[in-house]
């Protein structure tokens, strides 16, 4: 593999890994809002489990287009390489 493709590759895992812990960052950033709210229990049980519903309907969804994105422009990459 050429020098040029494998770094490349590289700085597409870096921004892929990136923008994933951006997301996370978000996540952590809302549960110290929280946390600085003092919620009860109560409130904390029931944005638990609302959570747990949009979750898989809004972040999981986001990692999966990011990681697609950064496997897709690894590929097109990989064929440049394979036919040039």
């Amino acid at each position: 593999m050429s020098v040029g493709l494998i770094v490349f590759l590289i700085i597409l895992f870096v921004i892929a890994l990136g923008t994933t812990l951006f997301a996370f960052k978000q996540e952590e950033n809302k549960l110290r809002r929280y946390e600085e709210e003092g919620d009860s229990p109560e409130n904390e049980r029931i944005r638990s489990s609302e959570y747990e519903v949009n979750s898989l309907k809004t972040n999981v969804p986001i990692l999966i287009g990011i990681y697609s994105l950064a496997v897709l422009i690894g590929l097109i990459a990989f064929m440049f390489y394979i036919f040039n």
